[in-house]
């Protein structure tokens, strides 16, 4: 049990955490609607306040399609597109410096051939994993615990994060606005 202490530390934090936002009734605020709103009476602030929740929401397990939906249909595909780029990258830094500083390099201590095997691939190929762990899972909270708690350096970290987003964000950014298209929803055109 004390050897898994610091997991157990993240857990507690993640549960406080989702615990203060869900009984706050914060949560209920946080949505396409709001985030739209925000866009829509300032860009700056409102992409300031769109980086802020989105690395609240990456933490506390909101998915990340309600932040780029609200960003396409607020600024367009390609603005929506950037905005959602630039606070994926800031909500993955955030969420590794978070989770680290609790956690450490606590999967370390998980024992097995399969934690050995894992361990070994992102070792021999730390910036390779990242990549196309991000091709994948792009910005799903789990995979930024465990790439936290792996105790992989942050610098293959971070290039494997800004190589690995902007394919999957792209094509989740053209499949949402055609979406929007389709559905007769507006949605700013242009650059």
């Amino acid at each position: 049990m004390h050897r898994y202490r610091r997991l157990w530390l993240v857990l507690l934090f993640l549960v406080l955490l989702w615990a203060i936002f869900r009984f706050s009734g914060a949560a209920s605020h946080i949505d396409v609607l709001f985030l739209h709103e925000s866009f829509e009476q300032h860009k700056l602030g409102g992409l300031l306040i769109f980086i802020a929740l989105f690395a609240l929401g990456n933490l506390i397990q909101i998915p990340g399609w309600l932040f780029l939906v609200s960003a396409v249909l607020a600024l367009g595909r390609f603005w929506g597109g950037l905005a959602t780029y630039l606070a994926a990258c800031v909500t993955c830094i955030t969420t590794f410096w978070v989770i680290r500083l609790i956690g450490a390099d606590a999967l370390r201590e998980v024992k097995g051939g399969l934690a050995r095997h894992i361990f070994a691939q992102l070792d021999g190929h730390p910036l390779r994993s990242v990549v196309l762990l991000r091709l994948l899972f792009q910005t799903v909270p789990a995979l930024n615990y465990a790439l936290a708690l792996s105790g992989i350096g942050f610098r293959n970290y971070l290039l494997g994060t800004l190589l690995g987003l902007p394919l999957p964000i792209l094509l989740y950014t053209l499949f949402f606005g055609f979406l929007a298209d389709w559905l007769h929803w507006p949605v700013p055109q242009g650059l």
